[in-house]
């Protein structure tokens, strides 16, 4: 041994036997042969390392297997949670909300992708901010079919995903391949990963088309996120089938609104009408206000094939160019949209307000309508602002009604997020000719009023305990549903953390705002004062992504804690059966409450609830990827046209950009921004160089060149044009107040 280690400390040595043994933790050494694999060689360090193992086994760090033989005991404990990647083939794992993401470096992943349930061994933290560990095991795969771009070799095949949170190719003998063509887009079905093999092996099942066209892009995402192209044949045939005429012995067991003033406002290219509205005014001089929903439920019953495949796709997937439908196009599009001139059946909301919009009375059950007409929403809109359309008198009063209400939900702790939604005007093949924004106006928010009225009204009748004599059901019998579970299907949306709070009210304290802790209508309402405030401000981008950043995700399920974004203690999804399938199960556990019978257990209700809300996170996240692939599309014809942006986002790998005319967002990348060399300062969302000062803040305005638009990713490249935004610390208003959080 050196003469330098023959000295070493004692602590030293503590340390280093102490790392050989874990990392040989699967063996058991005696104190010789720990001396000749640390090369200990004489007799003074082999007696100081026979004191430091004992030492070891006294403090519990190791064990005496046998006699004169020590090992180190298990110090990792094991968790199972959802792998997420980075893009960088790093990841996380999510184990619970209340416990901390656990860290897995590269080469630790094992054989986990994307989404996995895993389990993991996590090490001691040891000082380290965030727990690390590795993966031991996949218990689940999230998914086996992955959509790529194939690589054709003379013997054998690549495919490379689309997905960047895969981080691995998989590799395809040459037999699989399924004619492929090289450069085409590709499904690949993963079939087995290898022991000690860097890449998984798949088989190529089917082919998508050439990489960058329209078509095939829109298949890809639909393959990607697993959604069905069509209806299966018999799903088809048992939808043929069904009996859709109105008939009069129906009529007869149903409320008939049809020769009450009844319309649907819709946007202009629907096809599916979900809800209309009724108005009449009563010889007490109050108003009946009737929200009626198709009632999916008077064709879908349980347990039959359309049923199951409600369930199985749970939501309607919007694609910038189609739709992917819950229910098929008999049902959707026939039999339950509630079509103009048109008889239809529903299940309705009915409330006697008085001119101050305070209900008098309610009644929920099933009904007959006749629609009069059908409006858009543009045509409403002009109507409020002109004073002249159709139906004015019943449009002026439902939207006097409307604003009352929004106004009292607003005084309760109601948050407004107003942001315009992106839409694109295709030409016959798909391709963007256009952009515009769909921002909501009076009109939309009319319709959106009374479907929030509706759907809280039915999720207190339904979940209030003693509260049934609220209704007067013609002379139908109070209810306790005493044969069936007092479970409700409920849309929650759960109080922000203090933490998550605590985070935006430190930021925004630099410019002079501050959000309320602690009450929550007083949150709320500090929340909506801020982004009020933040209107037309250069910070308005920034603060209103980090607010709507600190809430939580509303999500379906039988325990109820109200919904906060709403304002609501009870909330829930009434009104909308043709594309959600939440909305189904209300309307049966209305049914069964109103009937004395029964619908579904708790449990079972429960794993519905659970499995729609996965399903409405994979349709937004489908219909988010197809508008990027849209935004890169129109795009593609203009590079190196320069343009207005706001920073979107700041991460130490790059500045993302959303361009302000159009929406379309792009990153510059770190390693291109050659005027300094820049660091990321994570807690004030911002990159700062090193040598310049010169600072890139989220919510800063900037001017860049498109660089790149690359189809096959779904990825903008952008530059920033020379003369950038800021070479100082950006104005704190108000800096006695701010203070960093460690």
């Amino acid at each position: 041994m050196a003469k330098s280690k023959k000295k070493q400390p004692k602590r030293y040595l503590f340390e280093e036997v102490l790392a050989f043994l874990r990392h040989n933790s699967e063996k058991a050494f005696n104190y010789k042969q720990l001396g000749s694999a640390m090369e200990i060689d004489n007799e003074g360090d082999r007696f100081a390392l026979l004191e430091t193992l004992e030492e070891l086994k006294h403090q519990g760090f190791v064990t005496e297997k046998e006699t004169g033989k020590y090992q180190a005991k298990e110090n990792k404990v094991y968790e199972t949670g959802t792998i997420d990647f980075t893009t960088q083939g790093t990841a996380f794992v999510i184990i619970s909300p209340e416990l901390p993401d656990v860290f897995i470096p590269f080469r630790r992943t094992k054989d986990a992708l994307q989404g996995d349930l895993v389990k993991i061994a996590v090490q001691p933290q040891r000082g380290r901010e965030k727990p690390e560990g590795e993966v031991i095991e996949v218990i689940q795969r999230k998914k086996t079919k992955y959509v790529g771009t194939i690589q054709i070799n003379p013997k054998f095949a690549f495919v490379v995903p689309d997905y960047t949170k895969i981080h691995v190719d998989f590799f395809i003998p040459i037999h699989d391949i399924n004619g492929a063509k090289n450069g085409q887009k590709v499904l690949v079905e993963l079939t087995d990963w290898k022991k000690g093999s860097d890449n998984p092996n798949g088989k190529v099942v089917d082919v998508l088309g050439t990489a960058g066209e329209h078509e095939t892009e829109i298949n890809a995402i639909m393959a990607e996120f697993g959604l069905p192209m069509v209806f299966a044949p018999e799903v088809e045939a048992a939808a043929k089938k069904l009996a859709t005429d109105i008939t009069s012995a129906e009529i007869a067991k149903r409320r008939d609104f049809r020769e009450i003033t009844t319309f649907t406002i819709d946007p202009v290219d629907a096809k599916d009408f979900d809800d209309a509205l009724s108005l009449q005014k009563l010889e007490n001089g109050n108003w009946e206000v009737g929200v009626h929903i198709a009632d999916v439920t008077h064709y879908l019953k349980p347990h039959t094939i359309l049923d199951d495949e409600a369930v199985s796709r749970a939501t309607s997937v919007y694609l910038v160019d189609r739709c992917v439908p819950m229910l098929p196009e008999v049902l959707s599009n026939f039999a339950c949209s509630l079509r103009p001139h048109e008889e239809k059946y529903c299940f309705s909301a009915v409330f006697e307000l008085d001119d101050n919009a305070q209900i008098q009375d309610q009644w929920f059950g099933k009904t007959v309508i006749y629609s009069d007409h059908r409006f858009s929403y543009e045509e409403v809109q002009t109507i409020i602002e002109t004073g002249e359309g159709p139906y004015k008198e019943e449009i002026f009063t439902l939207d006097r009604l409307a604003k009352i209400l929004r106004a009292e939900r607003t005084a309760k702790g109601s948050i407004f997020f107003d942001k315009a939604e992106v839409k694109f005007q295709l030409d016959d093949k798909g391709a963007p000719t256009g952009v515009y924004f769909k921002t909501q106006k009076d009109a939309h928010k009319l319709i959106e009023d009374f479907m929030l009225l509706a759907n809280r009204k039915v999720a207190e009748f339904l979940g209030k305990k003693g509260k049934d004599d609220q209704q007067k059901n013609n002379n139908q019998k109070k209810v306790k549903n005493e044969k069936g579970s007092d479970a409700v299907v409920y849309r929650i949306h759960d109080v922000p953390k203090d933490e998550k709070l605590l985070d935006l009210n430190n930021f925004v304290e630099r410019f002079g705002y501050s959000v309320a802790i602690g009450n929550k209508t007083k949150t709320a309402q500090s929340i909506n004062k801020l982004l009020q405030d933040v209107k037309n401000k250069k910070e308005q981008s920034m603060i209103e992504l980090l607010a709507v950043r600190s809430m939580p995700k509303a999500i379906y399920t039988t325990k109820n804690v109200g919904h906060y974004g709403l304002g609501f203690d009870y909330y829930t999804h009434f009104t909308s059966p043709i594309r959600r399938y939440p909305d189904v199960m209300v309307h049966r556990l209305l049914e069964a409450k109103l009937n004395q019978t029964h619908y579904l257990k708790a449990d079972e209700l429960e794993l519905l609830c659970k499995h729609s809300s996965e399903m409405e996170k994979l349709a937004s996240d489908a219909e988010r990827a197809s508008v990027k692939y849209k935004q890169v599309e129109y795009l593609e014809n203009k590079i190196g046209q320069e343009f207005e942006g706001v920073i979107s986002g700041v991460t130490e790998w790059g500045i993302f950009v959303e361009i302000i005319e159009n929406k379309c967002e792009g990153r510059v990348s770190m390693r291109d921004m050659k005027d300094d060399q820049y660091s990321f300062d994570e807690d004030n969302y911002r990159v700062v160089g090193r040598r310049t000062g010169r600072v890139y803040t989220l919510g800063d305005k900037v001017k860049i060149i498109v660089k790149r638009a690359d189809l096959i990713k779904k990825q903008l490249d952008f530059e920033f044009v020379s003369g950038i935004p800021s070479t100082k610390e950006p104005e704190i208003r108000n800096p006695k107040r701010y203070k960093k959080r460690k």
